[in-house]
């Protein structure tokens, strides 16, 4: 999914195991979304799981586009952990970090987005 313009995609909506997002429009269980567009966020790549959670290397690219907030979603029933680290990295580089559970994450992302600030987030739609 990329974006026309180069703020952060709109969350439309979430649900267990399903976030949709506008500009454009677009369906996913996770989601990495960042200034100008997002994709889904598959795990796999970094090899994250609930325990220990979301690493650096899960962000890097939310700061790449950009992003000057980030948000990480918990999940759900948050059951998504955050690694100490990934905390670390982006207070070490100056970016605005909330840990919170989906719902709330989605709200906080959607506010950050309709005030103007470059915000990235890591959504997880199930537990």
């Amino acid at each position: 999914m990329t974006n026309t313009t180069d703020g952060s995609p709109r969350i439309t909506d979430v649900s267990w195991g399903r976030l949709e997002t506008a500009d454009p429009s677009a369906t996913f269980k996770d989601a990495k979304l960042y200034p100008g567009g997002g994709r889904a966020w598959d795990w796999n790549e970094t090899g994250t799981s609930h325990t220990p959670g979301i690493q650096p290397a899960d962000v890097e690219e939310l700061l790449e586009h950009g992003a000057q907030a980030v948000v990480l979603s918990q999940g759900m029933n948050e059951r998504l952990q955050v690694q100490p680290e990934t905390l670390q990295m982006l207070e070490e580089v100056g970016v605005e970090t909330y840990v919170l559970q989906t719902e709330d994450a989605v709200e906080r992302y959607n506010e950050l987005r309709e005030s103007g600030v470059p915000v990235g987030g890591l959504f997880h739609s199930t537990c």
